[in-house]
C-alpha cells in the first residue's frame, strides 16, 4: 500500500496534487480527509486542506499484457476514424519506461499539425474517444497515450522546462504564478516538476477545459 498526505487551499486542490503524483484517479484510491481548509479570521489561524491518499500496491503495477490489449483496440480504432476522414496513417503501438503509446504515423505534415491541433487539444481529444471504446471493450480505464510524430515527448520536455524556470523564480520572488490552461495529463507533468523543487508546490485552479497549475511558495 502506497500512501501520501497532500495540502491546498481546498480539499479538491490538495486531492488533485495527491492523485497527479500517484498518477491514478480518485476511482483507484482510498481518500481520506485529514484537515479542511479554514480561513481564519483576519488571516489568524488559517489553515490548508490535507487529505490523504492510498493506493494498493497491486493497482500501481503496470499490466503490460492489459496495456497491449488496450493499445491493439485504440489503434484500430483509430485508424478506422483517421481513414474515414481521409486521412492515410496507421497506428503502430509500443511500450517504453512503463508506458504504452500507439503512435500515429504515415501521414504528412500538414494533416500532423491537425491531428495535433492548438497546444495539442485535437490529438487529446482522439486519445480521449479512443479511451471511451477501450473502456467499453474492456470494462477497464484506457491506459494508453496517443502521439503524433513525437509531439508528447516534446511537449513533455517544454512543459519541464517550463515548470522548474517558474518554479524557481517563485523561489526567489515567493510570489506564485499561473500557467496557462492544461489537460490533466500535462498538469501531471508540471506538478511531478515541481514536486523535486524545494520551497515550492504546485496546486489546480479552475474548472475544466480552462484548469490550470499555479506554483506557489510552501507555506
Amino acid at each position: 500500500m502506497r500512501e501520501i498526505e497532500r495540502s491546498g487551499p481546498s480539499v479538491e486542490e490538495a486531492l488533485e496534487a495527491a492523485l497527479a503524483e500517484l498518477g491514478v484517479s480518485e476511482q483507484e484510491a482510498e481518500v481520506e480527509v485529514v484537515q479542511e481548509a479554514r480561513a481564519g479570521f483576519l488571516g489568524l489561524g488559517a489553515q490548508e486542506a490535507i487529505v490523504r491518499v492510498r493506493v494498493p500496491e497491486t493497482r500501481l503495477e503496470v499490466d503490460e499484457g492489459g496495456l497491449e490489449e488496450q493499445a491493439e483496440i485504440a489503434a484500430d480504432f483509430l485508424e478506422e476514424l483517421l481513414r474515414r476522414m481521409g486521412i492515410e496513417a496507421t497506428a503502430e503501438p509500443r511500450f517504453e519506461d512503463g508506458t504504452m503509446y500507439v503512435d500515429l504515423e504515415g501521414q504528412g505534415k500538414a494533416e500532423a499539425a491537425i491531428l495535433i491541433g492548438r497546444h495539442g487539444r485535437t490529438l487529446q481529444s482522439l486519445q480521449d474517444l479512443a479511451g471511451l471504446v477501450v473502456a467499453k471493450r474492456t470494462g477497464e480505464r484506457c491506459r494508453v497515450v496517443i502521439d503524433v510524430e513525437d509531439y508528447r515527448r516534446r511537449r513533455r520536455e517544454r512543459l519541464v522546462a517550463l515548470a522548474r524556470e517558474v518554479a524557481r523564480r517563485v523561489q526567489r520572488t515567493r510570489r506564485e504564478e499561473e500557467l496557462e490552461p492544461m489537460s490533466a495529463y500535462e498538469r501531471k507533468v508540471v506538478h511531478d516538476a515541481v514536486a523535486g523543487i524545494p520551497g515550492v508546490t504546485s496546486v489546480g485552479r479552475g474548472e475544466e477545459p480552462d484548469r490550470r497549475v499555479v506554483i506557489r511558495p510552501e507555506r
